[in-house]
């Protein structure tokens, strides 16, 4: 897809509520669970050490999103990732940290051996 340049302001304010959406760490974590496949609210919970109510809280905004998508299996929710590209952004802003913490340890490796 080819964005437009510059960044029509409607959609710099679509961005930046994408974005906001993922800065909330459990939110990210919750995504990170969900790579393995579609969980229940109380799995999630769970393997996050959180309450329930929290994780719901959290996957509701992740589902008015479209990030989430939720179908019922009886009485039971189970939530998986509807919107890939966001596992890809995370990804990618993942190995931009990698690298950049790699580069800041080469950076003390070699102070310490000048010493």
């Amino acid at each position: 897809m080819n964005v437009p340049h510059p960044i029509p302001p409607a959609l710099a304010d679509m961005i930046a509520e994408r974005f906001q959406l993922l800065s909330e760490p459990m939110r990210i974590r919750i995504l990170d669970l969900l790579q393995d496949g579609p969980l229940s609210v109380s799995v999630i919970a769970t393997g996050l050490e959180s309450s329930q109510q929290n994780v719901s809280k959290h996957l509701g905004l992740l589902l008015r999103a479209g990030i989430v998508a939720r179908q019922k299996e009886h009485t039971t929710s189970l939530y998986e990732i509807a919107d890939a590209s966001v596992v890809t952004l995370c990804e990618q802003v993942c190995g931009g940290l990698q690298r950049r913490l790699e580069a800041q340890w080469s950076l003390v490796s070699q102070e310490v051996v000048r010493r």
